[in-house]
């Protein structure tokens, strides 16, 4: 199963020193059924409001490095959040869930779970949220720095334009042209066109049958 549902007393695996206890607080207050799912490539976490007699829902990547699974559980949180105050009559990253985000991310930054690096980040990202982890490039660069790559694993921006890299799925791509901020690349099976944030983690290959190799 993609999915699996974590005991509450085996989360601290996946929390950074000190997060434990603050995360119980939300999941006991607000009945949140939360699951761990193995990596997916377009989303790091994901919140289904309470409906029907059934809890809120929230899931999470549970791949990620401790500090970067604090924070994507802190965003759906907001969800939640600004879901209990106002329902469904907001925007989903509108002005009431930026607020709810920034609240809940103060309430950690205040009890020093983070380490100096990410905490800059994290007040940055207080003045100003963005819609997903993924979309704040220099949260995601500091995060970066604490997780364990793979060997074989770099950067999008890291491999030379023209170049064929694999994605964790199996695809391969032939990267084209920076934008602004992403990448663009072109799906060498079906030639559709992607475009990449610059520090998603792939593997480059050496042309575009060496990343069709069976794992």
């Amino acid at each position: 199963m993609a999915k699996k549902e974590v005991p509450l007393h085996a989360l601290s695996a996946y929390l950074p020193q000190g997060a434990l206890e603050p995360v119980l607080d939300y999941l006991h207050q607000y009945h949140i059924h939360l699951t761990i799912t193995r990596e997916r490539n377009s989303v790091l976490g994901d919140y289904r409001h309470a409906h029907q007699h059934k809890n809120h829902r929230i899931s999470v990547n549970g791949n990620l490095n401790p500090y970067a699974f604090l924070v994507t559980l802190l965003h759906e949180m907001a969800h939640l959040l600004a879901f209990e105050q106002f329902g469904n009559r907001i925007a989903p990253h509108g002005r009431e869930w930026k607020q709810e985000y920034s609240r809940i991310l103060a309430r950690f930054l205040d009890q020093h779970i983070f380490p100096a690096d990410i905490e800059t980040a994290l007040l940055s990202s207080i003045r100003n949220p963005s819609a997903t982890t993924c979309g704040e490039e220099q949260l995601m660069r500091v995060l970066r720095r604490y997780d364990q790559r793979r060997p074989g694993d770099v950067l999008v921006e890291e491999v030379p334009e023209g170049a064929f890299f694999q994605t964790p799925d199996g695809r391969v791509f032939r990267k084209g042209e920076k934008l602004r901020k992403r990448h663009k690349a072109v799906d060498i099976r079906t030639g559709a066109i992607y475009v990449f944030s610059a520090v998603y983690e792939v593997k480059q290959v050496e042309h575009p049958d060496a990343g069709r190799t069976k794992k």
